[in-house]
């Protein structure tokens, strides 16, 4: 079973990306996103599409024009996440039959995002919209929506955001930071699925 985990390697470059990924793919994490303001992220999702497409959902963040989405599927990738909520992007990348998670805040970000065809949502920054923000925005979206929470997420609180009503989370500079090797940032990998996992009981 795919964990509902999103794992950001922002700042990778393409000559370490599919070692680090394959550690993230260790821990059990299948979805990984390179942000576009990363090195060279459009060949370095080429790489992890063409090395690791079978077993993980890749794809970019920070996407932020429809442009960009057309960009991402031509070198492979299937995922388009971004910060904020720009129902162009979303229809794009609905029409080429990716995954998008726009970044929301409010409720009205929230239903336009899933009225130009959201795959999901993604809650950021979380830690500024708050357990209690968040639970407030949760009440009003339809059943089945899935409600990620990306940022100030983690270890230390994956277990509040759960019980509070989140689906799942993207993982960053907790996961990853520029200048991390492929071991260590597998141990943080491992680290943050077991506290997710831990969460559920």
């Amino acid at each position: 079973m795919s964990l509902p985990l999103i794992g950001i390697l922002r700042g990778v470059t393409p000559e370490e990306v599919v070692e680090i990924a394959k550690a993230v793919l260790a821990a059990g994490i299948t979805h990984i996103e390179v942000p576009l303001n990363s090195p060279n992220p459009l060949e370095s999702i080429r790489l992890l599409a063409e090395t690791l497409g079978e077993h993980a959902v890749i794809g970019a963040g920070t996407v932020l024009t429809p442009a960009q989405v057309r960009d991402v599927q031509a070198a492979g990738g299937g995922l388009i996440v971004s910060p904020n909520c720009r129902p162009a992007v979303i229809a794009e990348t609905h029409r080429l039959g990716m995954a998008s998670w726009p970044g929301i805040v409010t409720p009205s970000e929230a239903f336009d995002a899933l009225e130009a065809g959201a795959t999901g949502l993604k809650l950021f920054p979380a830690v500024q919209v708050g357990l209690e923000g968040m639970k407030a925005v949760r009440a009003v979206l339809p059943t089945g929506t899935l409600l990620y929470a990306v940022g100030g997420v983690g270890i230390d609180n994956f277990a509040e955001w759960r019980a509070a009503g989140v689906d799942g989370a993207g993982l960053g500079s907790a996961l990853y930071k520029p200048g991390q090797g492929a071991a260590q940032v597998g141990k943080q990998a491992q680290a943050l699925v077991d506290a997710w996992l831990a969460g559920e009981q």
